[in-house]
């Protein structure tokens, strides 16, 4: 059926001596979205922690006035030594639960594997977050390293087009880009990852303070200049391109990828067969198209197949138009159009598309600070398939 719709963990080991071990560019002005100054990524070293340890050897006791004396001496010290040994091997089984004698080599030494919370794939450890605004108009593709992003929200823009959001956790690619402006939108929907750095061109002046005062790390380019850097591959203002790996070296204390409310696993009974369905905005449109072979959704943005620069066509494991409101705000551009708002707190219907199939669903976000949740008609959770997500920001 064809569908469309308007508008680390510690270890323990016993070792051979009966010891517990643990393993354990330009000015990119503000308001604008200024040329990016090209800058070189500083060599960092990986920090190493390094730990020895020893057993020193022991000194000999002196010698007694007569042979007599030695040998109840020698004969105490063997005994007491002895006692102590065994006294030794007892503690450290009754410490660590290994015998002293037969130290366990088979035990796991490396961190246990984490899942990411945004793709419900396995992953090292928790990573920083950092979101990415991204140019979206036919000038502006193919993209670059968009295939990477964990999540992608698509939201509507001034003069009806649409602009990217894409979120970065698991994976880092080079580069990212074409990067633009930031919107007031943004500010609330970032709030469901806590601090996350955000990367974006520059915003209008009435907007910075807004900017500076939300919980997040704001990376324009005049904050991280080493980070950012203009492509010769087409003309400005869309060839200003993110070093990820550089931009969190600017905000170190970006905060890592924490539950946001999503639940991935099997799929939920019912849905309805889709094999291609699409959104509208005003003036842009995306068609998710099933494809069997590859079990993923195929994207195409106004009708055109979507690719990136850097890894192919684009594709998505889960798609989620979520409809809500879409009001006018009190910002407008600089040739006076007027920035949508698109609120993402409350709650509403949705429709999630996985494995092929359609399935109605209702969302719920209490406030800017909390997860956004998607269940079924009848309150269960509704899990999404593990991979990346798009989430569509529709108008109801």
């Amino acid at each position: 059926m064809e569908s469309g719709h308007g508008g680390g963990h510690a270890t323990g080991h016993c070792g051979e001596d009966g010891t517990a071990h643990g393993d354990g560019p330009g000015s990119g002005q503000r308001g604008g979205d200024g040329p990016g100054r090209r800058g070189r990524l500083g060599a960092g070293r990986d920090p190493v922690h390094e730990a020895t340890s020893g057993d020193g050897p022991g000194r000999a006791g002196g010698l007694g006035t007569s042979r007599r004396a030695g040998h109840r001496g020698r004969r105490g010290r063997w005994r007491s030594g002895a006692l102590g040994a065994a006294l030794c091997a007892a503690l450290a089984v009754s410490l660590t639960g290994c015998p002293a004698s037969a130290p366990d080599r088979t035990a796991p030494t490396g961190p246990a594997q984490a899942v990411s919370p945004f793709t419900g794939l396995p992953q090292r450890a928790a990573a920083p977050v950092l979101a990415v605004k991204i140019d979206n108009v036919r000038p502006a593709r193919p993209h670059t390293g968009l295939g990477a992003a964990d999540l992608v929200y698509a939201e509507q823009v001034e003069a009806g087009q649409s602009r990217l959001l894409a979120v970065f956790s698991s994976r880092l690619p080079p580069r990212v880009g074409p990067v633009r402006s930031a919107r007031e939108a943004d500010l609330e929907l970032l709030r469901q990852f806590g601090r996350p750095a955000l990367a974006y061109s520059g915003a209008q002046s009435a907007l910075i303070p807004l900017i500076e005062a939300a919980p997040l790390h704001p990376l324009p380019p005049e904050s991280a200049p080493e980070a950012y850097q203009r492509g010769d591959d087409r003309p400005a203002p869309h060839n200003l391109y993110l070093r990820p790996r550089a931009a969190l070296d600017a905000a170190p204390d970006a905060e890592t990828a924490r539950d946001i409310g999503f639940r991935f696993g099997a799929a939920p009974p019912g849905g309805e067969p889709v094999t291609a369905h699409t959104v509208r905005f005003p003036a842009a449109r995306f068609t998710f198209t099933w494809s069997p072979g590859e079990r993923r959704w195929l994207i195409a943005m106004d009708g055109a197949p979507a690719r990136t620069t850097d890894g192919g066509p684009l594709t998505a494991a889960t798609v989620v138009v979520q409809y809500t409101d879409i009001r006018p705000s009190r910002f407008a551009d600089r040739w006076g159009s007027v920035s949508p708002y698109t609120e993402t707190t409350g709650s509403g219907t949705a429709l999630v598309l996985r494995d092929g199939r359609g399935h109605q669903a209702r969302w719920s976000r209490p406030g800017a600070g909390a997860g956004t949740s998607f269940t079924t008609p009848d309150g269960r959770p509704l899990a999404f398939a593990p991979g990346p997500v798009w989430i569509v920001l529709a108008p109801k």
